[in-house]
C-alpha cells in the first residue's frame, strides 16, 4: 500500500453539513465535490477545518466560484480549462493545486488529455505561476471485476514517473479509484482515492430531493 495515501471523501448529493461533521469527528479531513453548483449550497453550511477538492469535470465559466471553494482540482481536462485556471486564480490571488485528468482508458465518455497530449499540458501548467501541478487524475472504466481496472491505472502511473522524470519535477499525486475499484488502484500506487457510496450508500440526487419535497407539499394542499 502507498505510504502517502490519502483519502478523499465524496458526501454527494442529499449529505448535509451533518454528515460532514460528523465525518470529520472521525478523522476525515478531505471532502470531495463532483459539481460547483452544489459545493456552493453545501460548503458554506460547513463548519471550517475540512479541506475542500473538486473531483468533477469544472466548465470553464465555473472557474471564479470554484477557486472560492475549493484548495485542490482534481480533473483539469483540457488546455482551455487550464488556461482560464491560470487567468482567474492570477487575478483571484489563489495559488490552487492542480491535477490533470489523462484519458488513459480512451473512452469516447471520458474528459481528460490524451495521453499523448500530456507531456505539452504539463509544460503549459508549469507555464502558469498561479497554479501549482501536483499530479495526475483518471477515472477508469466501469467493471464488475474491479481487478480489471488495474492496467488503466498501471498506465497513468507509469506515464506519471516518466513525465516527472522528463522534466525534472515532482508530482507527488495520483488520483485514481472510486468506491467500486479503489483497492485495485492503490496497489497500483494511487495516494489520493475518492470514496463516496461506500461510505455514505446510494443517496438520492439533489434534484430528486426537492421534487419529492415539492411533491410532498403539493400533496399536503391538496388535502388543505
Amino acid at each position: 500500500m502507498t505510504e502517502s495515501l490519502r483519502l478523499a471523501v465524496i458526501p454527494g448529493d442529499g449529505i448535509g453539513p451533518e454528515v460532514v461533521a460528523e465525518a470529520w469527528e472521525a478523522g476525515i479531513r478531505r471532502f470531495g465535490e463532483s459539481r460547483v453548483q452544489e459545493a456552493a449550497f453545501k460548503i458554506p453550511q460547513c463548519a471550517a477545518g475540512p479541506e475542500w477538492h473538486l473531483i468533477g469535470h469544472l466548465q470553464r465559466n465555473k472557474v471564479r466560484p470554484a477557486l472560492a471553494l475549493f484548495t485542490t482540482l482534481h480533473a483539469v481536462d483540457s488546455f482551455r480549462l487550464l488556461d482560464q485556471i491560470g487567468a482567474d486564480a492570477a487575478e483571484a490571488g489563489v495559488c490552487p493545486d492542480i491535477l490533470l485528468e489523462v484519458n488513459v482508458s480512451g473512452e469516447s465518455s471520458k474528459f481528460g488529455f490524451a495521453p499523448e497530449e500530456a507531456p505539452r499540458a504539463v509544460e503549459r501548467a508549469l507555464g502558469c505561476r498561479a497554479v501549482t501541478l501536483v499530479g495526475l487524475m483518471t477515472m477508469a472504466p466501469f467493471c464488475p471485476d474491479p481487478g480489471q481496472a488495474r492496467p488503466v491505472f498501471a498506465r497513468l502511473r507509469e506515464l506519471r514517473d516518466r513525465l516527472a522524470r522528463d522534466f525534472g519535477i515532482g508530482l507527488p499525486r495520483l488520483s485514481m479509484g472510486m468506491s467500486n475499484d479503489f483497492e485495485a488502484a492503490v496497489r497500483e500506487g494511487a495516494t489520493w482515492v475518492r470514496i463516496g457510496s461506500r461510505l455514505f450508500g446510494c443517496r438520492p440526487t439533489l434534484k430528486q430531493t426537492l421534487r419529492a419535497r415539492l411533491a410532498d407539499g403539493g400533496g399536503r394542499e391538496e388535502e388543505q
